[in-house]
């Protein structure tokens, strides 16, 4: 059963140095762009990821094509892909020894989910960091400052 209690939660945003989020994109209106953005002013250290702007910079970082490709260690993985890539993707976190699967509104999949929980992973699932971190700094259970940006900028 994915986390749902506001203080786990709040303890894995406060914990969390840096995310990987898949499904990065290069257009300013997507969420995933927004909320890339966000989390950057917010202090985490984010690697975008997406094979069709791998090579290239976006908000000044640099872009990978997969998650195996990423250099050093990642604590999140930020999901912004369609619910059916869940399962390679819970597959490619496990290997790279990624302790957090976060998947954005609307992307889940019980099986992958199930499987990531199983493996020791802490999943959050169906929500928004844009929207939670803001939430839970202002209930006085996530530590990090929320700062620069608020949840309805991104």
């Amino acid at each position: 059963m994915p986390l749902t209690s506001d203080t786990d939660i709040a303890r894995i945003l406060d914990e969390t140095r840096t995310v990987a989020l898949l499904g990065a994109s290069h257009k300013s209106q997507r969420p995933s762009h927004r909320v890339m953005r966000f989390l950057l002013a917010q202090g985490y250290q984010v690697y975008p990821v997406n094979p069709g702007l791998a090579g290239q910079e976006l908000l000044g970082c640099p872009v990978f094509a997969r998650l195996e490709d990423i250099p050093g260690r990642i604590d999140m993985v930020d999901v912004f892909r369609q619910p059916k890539f869940l399962p390679q993707i819970v597959g490619a976190a496990l290997d790279a020894g990624i302790g957090v699967l976060w998947t954005q509104l609307g992307v889940v999949h019980a099986e992958a989910i199930a499987a990531a929980e199983a493996a020791g992973m802490s999943v959050v699932a169906d929500r928004c960091l844009a929207i939670e971190l803001p939430r839970l700094q202002s209930l006085g259970l996530c530590r990090r400052s929320c700062r620069a940006e608020s949840a309805s900028e991104a």
